[in-house]
This record gives structure tokens, sequence and C-alpha cells, in this order.
């Protein structure tokens, strides 16, 4: 929870030297801790008479010289004085308020006479009183304006601490003699009269305050005034207008933070700096091209389901994103909580960091950007940050040592505060939450609280740091948010931020483009391709696409996501080709191998990343795991080829990094966008299944023996492809895309290797390719989910488990398939393989795809069949000696007894303990219920475990329930003694119903009780 501050935390700040005031406001903070003794009651108590005199006077003052006292100091310290500035107005504007008010005495009244001050020397209830008075106006923790929240927000809740205020003033003089001497209709007005008359004369006199306060710094306007909607802009500039308002350029940086504040400084690179752009096009520069986005921001509660689409769409939309960044990172707020960025693929995040950080480079902010990817995933925030920082500055830098550089200190940490005229604010920027749980293979459930106790701890030592994380929506659900935590949602692009990006991209290429008779890509076109055109990341590639002989704008009709991708790529792949000699005068379908054999190699590469886990791969491992899967077996094709520079150095879209490691330089490779890489894996995928068919149809015509899968098992015997969503919809999208006949075929093939998935196979080729070393178990579990992923994907309709493994036993095949899944393909594949291939039982089968199954807690149909109206008890059998085995929680925190149920007449199962629960604690429940459970109960007493105990727990509670029908009860009785229960046993019950009527032997004889059970004995 984040924390604003009171009275008395303003003026410790502004360093108050009204020395009554101080105290006053000192005692006001620690009486409700201490008692009133040991707070100093006695020796600080005055008039509020007083008070006000010295809250108004130091008011003045503090307004008076509010410029000067944020001058001279860093950006922390400027933000804590304005904060405390703000809160001095705050309570100023009520007494202000309150001397103005017309009361039925004068505040001079409200001075302290011998007797009362004998009272509060001696503590009581005038004591407490005016304890409870100056903790309720000096020490209450007081609104503070916020960018996230309109002004009007602010007002209401500076308007309800008014109220309060009120309320404390009204029980104050209630204690006093003064009360007593009021007339009787001045006390009955004084409550409503405080209630309604300064709270309101206040809040005036806080707009007119607060609108000084804002003329002098302008921090108050971006906390404000962020509800005025701005015009489309670019490139963050007004961040770095607003921030010049703020503060002056910082110069006389020492070398490393000069370094690191180049590196921040990316505004003048191209919008995508990676490899190199498409011949005959030019990629806008970062500052230029990068539109700003529109967010919706909500302040984190238990309740928050920020990982929901629809959730979002209750919160609230910001009209100036920038004004909101400027005002957040001069907030208080920002040293406290992370600031949390979230968005789908492709929409922004990183882009905004990366602008964020140029902008606020040469301001009094000192930002530092880690890549999340490129981090041990397991380490503590300081070690990635410092991670972060060798990355940059090519060499490890303490953390520490990186602030006293950016101070200009020279001793030893800790000194003089640390945070010197010249210090500037960190403000670090985490990057890629979501591919840091990808790559550390665990939950990272805190990982948001590990951040506010990093910043609550660099806070104590005078090192104040501002956080913002980022992340991908959908896995905002593996992780806690502390409350108080910001979070901001990016939107797509709404037509204009389409048009003002497009108008960017004509500006930039029109005159390229025109050299080949060629135009940019039309809004209108665009527009039409629905979501693809609202992520800035797949605007970009639609623009590539249509750059390629205005693809786009003569073929009409709306692109699939996964279509955009592959034509894109394709594209790249087959200019090339065509750049190697002799390759146009080959035959087209040999041109047009050469371009797969490109697109499989990407694959291959994405493959690499995506089996170890990560979204970068190291030059080493491909150059093992590229001829491993790619060779031809022909010489040259192993790891001393430079295979990774010849596949991924002639396209824009992988990245190359270079890192010293023991004095040398170790390259790694990553994709522009995850979505490159996840597209290229579940491409490489759906390749493999085609090469399958056609294996299959050349194997049916030349009798050759049933077809190899070992492309497609050393594709997907890894990783589960349901570990990232993504991989799943491009697959599907390219599979339902073949030819119906290619379709059918796939689906045949596939659906036969699913049976024989787990068997095993002597010979395979591609048994070099190995990524990452896996357990044959996991492998197999691996190969047969994904196998039965892309059966699902490329059926039209739901596939049939029956048909699928085609025997008596498909239901204990299902089951042992599913056992190993959930056993070795970690969390993230077995839950994401559930949610992508949703099954649903019906009579006699299990069907996967369609609609999941619903929420139905009674499936005794399904296991049982259909019932036949007659109450039995089934058991669930585990036994003592594989608890240790199975290591199943349930198993072993069940009892003995919960591991039967009853099958009631009606076919509802019931766990025996919950039968005994209904028997004894249900009394007012409907009476056919009740006695339709004592009838089902009975007629299976013998099945029973511990029966003389369940026996006996019948009994009694047949002898409690006077209020059912006497005949009824009478009834489960002879039931009983059909089902062989003992006389003696019932005799208790028998003979106490007896009792109950004078007409009970006849009934009992009439529902036949024998006559020796009616005899005494």
């Amino acid at each position: 929870m984040t924390d604003t501050l009171s009275y008395a935390d303003a003026l410790k700040i502004l360093g108050c030297n009204e020395n009554r005031l101080f105290k006053v406001a000192e005692f006001a903070a620690t009486a409700g801790l201490t008692g009133w003794a040991l707070a100093g009651g006695a020796q600080t108590a005055l008039s509020l008479f007083d008070l006000k005199n010295d809250v108004l006077r130091y008011g003045e003052d503090v307004l008076r010289r509010v410029s000067e006292r944020r001058t001279g100091v860093n950006r922390f310290t400027r933000t804590q004085r304005l904060a405390a500035a703000h809160a001095v107005v705050v309570v100023s504007a009520y007494f202000r308020a309150l001397d103005e008010t017309e009361l039925p005495f004068d505040l001079r009244r409200l001075g302290l006479d011998r007797g009362t001050e004998g009272a509060l020397a001696a503590g009581g209830a005038p004591a407490d009183g005016f304890a409870e008075l100056m903790e309720r106006l000096l020490a209450a923790r007081l609104p503070m304006p916020e960018p996230h929240r309109p002004y009007a927000e602010t007002r209401r809740a500076v308007g309800e601490t008014y109220r309060r205020m009120s309320e404390a003033v009204t029980r104050y003089v209630r204690g006093l003699a003064l009360w007593d001497e009021l007339a009787v209709d001045d006390r009955i007005r004084l409550p409503a009269l405080l209630a309604e008359g300064p709270p309101e004369r206040a809040l005036r006199r806080y707009d007119d305050d607060y609108r000084l306060l804002a003329l002098d710094s302008p921090e108050f306007g971006v906390w404000s005034l962020v509800t005025e909607t701005q015009a489309l802009g670019a490139g963050l500039s007004r961040v770095a207008r607003l921030l010049a308002e703020l503060a002056p350029p910082r110069a006389g940086d020492r070398p490393r933070v000069h370094l690191l504040r180049l590196a921040a400084s990316a505004l003048d690179q191209p919008l995508t700096a990676a490899g190199r752009a498409p011949d005959g096009i030019a990629l806008p520069l970062l500052g230029e091209g990068y539109i700003n986005p529109r967010c919706r921001v909500a302040e984190m509660t238990r309740e928050a389901t920020p990982a929901v689409r629809g959730w979002w769409e209750g919160q609230a939309e910001l009209p100036d994103a920038e004004a909101f960044l400027v005002g957040h990172l001069t907030s208080m707020r920002a040293t406290q909580a992370p600031l949390v960025v979230l968005g789908e693929p492709g929409s922004g995040k990183s882009k905004l960091t990366e602008v964020l950080a140029a902008r606020l480079a040469s301001s009094e902010f000192l930002p530092i950007r880690v890549a999340l990817r490129d981090v041990a995933a397991e380490s503590t925030v300081m070690s990635q940050i410092e991670q972060g920082l060798a990355a940059v500055l090519d060499e490890e830098v303490k953390y520490q040592d990186l602030l006293e550089s950016a101070e200009g200190a020279e001793g030893v940490a800790g000194a003089a505060g640390a945070a010197g005229a010249a210090g500037a604010l960190p403000v670090v920027v985490l990057d890629g939450f979501d591919e840091l749980i990808q790559a550390a293979g665990t939950t990272r459930y805190d990982y948001l609280e590990q951040i506010q106790e990093f910043q609550a701890r660099q806070a104590r030592l005078g090192r104040p740091v501002a956080v913002v994380v980022t992340s991908r929506t959908v896995v905002a659900d593996r992780v806690r948010f502390p409350p108080g935590v910001l979070a901001v949602e990016l939107l797509p692009f709404d037509d204009d931020q389409v048009r003002a990006w497009l108008g960017i991209w004509d500006q930039t290429n029109r005159a390229l483009l025109a050299r080949h008779a060629l135009k940019p890509l039309p809004a209108a076109v665009a527009l039409a391709q629905g979501d693809l055109a609202r992520l800035p990341l797949l605007l970009l590639l639609l623009a590539l696409y249509d750059a390629t002989g205005n693809a786009l704008q003569r073929g009409g009709g709306e692109l699939g996501r996964a279509q955009l991708y592959e034509s894109l790529i394709k594209d790249f792949a087959t200019r090339e080709v065509l750049r190697e000699p002799g390759v146009r005068a080959l035959p087209a379908a040999r041109r047009q191998r050469l371009v797969e054999r490109e697109m499989v190699r990407l694959g291959a590469v994405a493959l690499s990343m995506f089996a170890r886990g990560r979204p970068v791969v190291a030059e080493s491992a491909l150059n093992r795991d590229l001829p491993a899967l790619c060779g031809t077996g022909e010489q040259g094709d192993d790891a001393s080829a430079d295979w990774a520079r010849q596949v991924t150095g002639r396209f824009f879209f992988v990245h190359k990094n270079e890192a010293r490691t023991a004095g040398d330089r170790a390259r790694s490779y990553e994709f522009l966008h995850a979505t490159f890489g996840e597209f290229l894996v579940a491409w490489l995928a759906v390749y493999a299944v085609r090469d399958l068919v056609r294996r299959h149809a050349l194997a049916e015509d030349e009798l050759t023996g049933p077809p190899d899968d070992d492309l497609l098992y050393a594709i997907t015997s890894f990783s589960c492809l349901a570990e990232r969503a993504p991989v799943v919809g491009f697959a599907t999208e390219l599979l339902r895309a073949l030819p119906g006949p290619e379709r059918s075929r796939a689906a045949q093939a596939l659906a036969g290797l699913v049976r024989g998935a787990l068997y095993e196979r002597r010979r395979r080729s591609f048994t070099e390719f190995v990524p990452v070393r896996h357990p044959v178990t996991r492998r197999l579990a691996a190969y047969s989910a994904n196998l039965v992923l892309l059966l699902v994907a490329v059926s039209p309709e739901p596939v049939s488990v029956r048909e699928v493994f085609g025997n008596e036993d498909h239901f204990a095949q299902w089951r042992n398939h599913a056992h190993l899944w959930k056993s070795q393909l970690g969390p993230d594949g077995w839950r994401g393989l559930i949610r992508v291939v949703p099954a649903r039982r019906s009579t006699g089968d299990i069907q996967l795809g369609g609609i999941p199954e619903s929420d139905d807690p009674n499936m005794s149909t399904w296991w049982l069949g259909e019932h036949d109206g007659r109450p039995t008890v089934i058991r669930v059998d585990t036994f003592p000696e594989e608890r240790a085995y199975l290591l199943d929680v349930a198993a072993d925190l069940l009892l003995k007894d919960e591991e039967v149920f009853l099958v009631r007449r009606d076919g509802r199962i019931c766990a025996l303990p919950l039968v005994v629960r209904e028997l004894f604690l249900e009394a007012g429940s409907e009476t056919t219920e009740r006695v339709a459970l004592y009838e089902d109960v009975a007629a299976v007493w013998q099945e029973l475990p511990h029966q003389e105990l369940y026996l006996g727990a019948l009994t009694r509670a047949l002898t409690l329930d006077t209020g059912l029908p006497f005949d009824e009860r009478a009834r489960v009785v002879t039931m009983l003694l059909a089902g062989g229960a003992p006389e003696d046993r019932l005799r208790p019950l028998v003979e106490s119903m007896i009792f109950e009527r004078t007409d009970s032997l006849d009934l009992l004889a009439a529902a036949g009780v024998p006559d020796a059970l009616l005899r005494a004995p």
C-alpha cells in the first residue's frame, strides 16, 4: 500500500521552525501510539484559536516560498517538498474556513481556562478529546493529487477530509465547558453548521491555493490536469517538454552515467533497430515513428483481474498518457510501488520503455532499462539491475557505485544521505516479465512484492528509486499485485492513430516507393484489415508487406495473422534467395524449394530458442542445432561452419547481440519481436505435418513401407506447443488454410501417430538435434501431446478419443496419456494444453476441441451409466503403501471414509462424511428430501466401512429427528431390519419412538416392525 503525508509529516519535510506548531504536530503523531502523558500532552496543549493562527501563518509562508523550496535540490527531495506543501495547503484551507464561519461563539472562547488546563494535565475525557482533535487535524493521512485520478476525484477526497475534521471539532467542543453555556438551539444547530460551512468554504480556498501552487510548480499541473485530452502526438515529445519545465537539463555527468544516458537516447535510431531494413524501404526513426499510446489505468485491489480483457473495459482511459507518465514519475507513489505496463504482443510495450528512457535521459532522472529476457531469471531484483547495467556498459558495475557516480559523491555509500543537489532519481525499467517467467520455468508470484521491498530498502538508505515493469496482459495472473500498485494497459490503435502512423510512413517512403512505381499504404486499405492494423507491430508488418508490389492494395480481402507473417517472411526469403548467382535461371519449383529451405532454417532458429524456453540463443548453440536439423549430410554440415550468421544475417527481424565474457565476445540472437519466433515454430511444425502427408502419399504409391515421422518427432518432442498460446493460434490458422484433401490426410496420419506415439522407435533421423537434454518420458509426453494438439487443430470437427485409439480400452489409454502429460510437461505445458484442447465427455466417449465441459457436479451418469434408481456405494481406493509413490495430496489428506461415496436413488453422488453431516445438521431441510436420504443410507448400510459406527449414527439421527412423519421413520426401521440390522441395535430407537405417541405401537406394527422388538425385553 502506498502512503500519503499527514500535516505532521509535512512539517518535518519542510523543516518547520515554528517551535510551538511543530511540538503540537509531533504530539498529534504520537499520542495515539503512546498515550496522552508519554506524548507530552500537558506541555503541548494550546487553544484551537492559537493553533489556527499558527497554521495560517505557516501556510502563508509555505505558499509564498514554495518556489524557493523546490530549487537547488534533487528530484526526489523536490517531490517530497511539493507533496508536503500540498499537505500544508489542505490543512490551512480548513483553518481559514473555520475562522470565517459564523459560529455561535467566538473562537477565542476555545482557549484553555484554568479548570480545563488542570483536566488536561490529569488526562481523562478532556485530554482524550484534545488528543483526538489534534490527531484528526494534524496526524491523519491527507489526500494527494495523482496523475491517474481526475482533479475532481482528489477534490472530493479533500472534501471528505474536511468533513471528518469538522466532526472532530464538534466532538471537542462538546467536551468543553463552553458547550453547557450554549443555548439549546445553538447546540442543535452547531453540528450541522460545522458539517456544512467550513468544508465548503475550505474547498473553495483549496481550489485557489492549488492554482497558486500549480503556477509556481509545474508538477501540480501534471499531477492533476491529465483529464484534458491532448492532440495526437509521436515520440512522447511532450514528456521532454514537460520535464524541461520541471528542471533544467543535466550537465557534467561522470563517464559511466554519460554512457548510460547515451545508451538510452535511441530516438534517432530506426523504429526497429535490428538487422537491416528491406531493400527500397526506410524505417521511420523511433522519435518520429512511435505514436503516443492510448491507455487505461487502474489501482490494483484484491478483487482486480488484470489478466482478463473484459475487466479492463470498466477502467478509466487516460486522456493524456504523456502527462500521466511525467506526473507519476514526479509523484511520491513512484518510489513506493512499481508501475506495471500491460499489453498484447506487438502493442508497443518495449518501444514505450525505449522512448520513455530516451526522454528521461536528458532530464533529472537516470533511466536504467533492463531486458528481463537477458538476465538470470531466478536472481534478485538488484542482481537483475546490475546484469542489465553490465549489458549496457560492457563492464560489471554495482548499482550503488552507479548512483554515487550520478550524485557526484566521492565518499562511501550512505554519505550525506546519498542525495545531493545533483542527484538524479533512478528510473529502473524492467522490460518483459512474461519472458522472465518463461525463462525461469517456475512461478514468480512475488515478483512485484520483491520490487516493492527493493524500493523500500533503497528509500531507507536514502536512495529512492522509481520502477516500471512491462508484461503481456495474459500473464498478469502469474504475479500478485500488492494493493495500491498502478497498472496501465496499452490499448490498440484507433483510426486516428493508424492514420497518423501511416502518414509518417508515407513521408518516410513516398520517394523510395515511387522509384518502383509503388504507392504508400493508404489508411483505408490498412483499416480494412481489422485487428491487424490496430497493433503497432502488425501495422508495421502490413506496411512492409504492401511495400512489395503493393500486395495489400492489389489483393483485397482481409489477411489472417499467420498469412501476414508467412507472406512477409517468405517475401524476404525470396529476395535473399534471388541474390544468389544463377538462382533466377532455375525452374520456379526449384526456386520455391530454396525459399522453403530458408524458412525451415529460420524455423530451426526459433525452435532452438523455444525448446530452451528462452527468447535468445547463443551463436555456438545455433551452430550445433542448425546442421543437426537442416543439414544435408554433405561435408560442411557441422558446427565448424558459421551456420548462425549464414541463416540469420540476412533478415531484419533477427537481432544479433554481443556480450563480453572472460575477455571474449559471445554472440547471441533473438527475434525483433517474440511473435516472429512463435510464428516460425508453428510454421515449422505445420511444415513437418505436410512433409508427413507427402511421405504417406509416397508410401502408398510406391509401397515403400510406413513413412517415418522423424522430422515431426525432432521438432515437437522437446516442448509442448501450448506453452505459448500464440504458437497454437498460428498453427491452427496455417493448418486450416490447407486444401480440404490435404487436411483430411493430415488428420488421418496424425491420428495414426497418436496411437503409437508412446512405443519405442529403434532408429530415428535427426538424433544429433538435441537443443536441450530431456528424459525420454518428457520427450514422449511432449510429442504425443503435440500430436493431439495438431490433430485437433487440423480437424474441422471435434475429435473423438474413441475413434483415435480405436479399441474398447480407449478411456484407459486416454487416462494414461493425460497422466503422462501432467507429470512431464510442467505447469505451463499442461495448463496450456488443457486450455487450447478443451475436452468434453459424452456417452462412451470424450470429444476434443469445440465447447469445453461445463462445471457439472453430477457426473454419475457418465461414470455409472443409466442409473437404475437403487442406492449404491462406490469406492475410490487408495492404498497407504502407494501414497509415498504417488505423492498425491488429495490421497494423503483423505480419510478412509472420505474415499467412499453414496450414489443416491436420483443419481446424485455424495461423500460419506457429508451424508452424516446432513443427517445430523440439516434438520430444517425439506421433509421429502430427508426421508429419501434416510432410506438411501438404510438401503446400503451393510456396504459401508465401519458398519456398526454408521448404523449407530443412523439410529441416533432417527431418534432425534422427531420432526419427520412417524410412519416414515417407522418404515426406515423396517428397512434396516430387512437389511440385516441386529434387533438389539435398533431397540433403543424403537423404545424412544414408542413413548412419543399413544398410537405408536399400532403405527410401528403397521410398518412391519416385529412384535418381539415391540415387547419389552
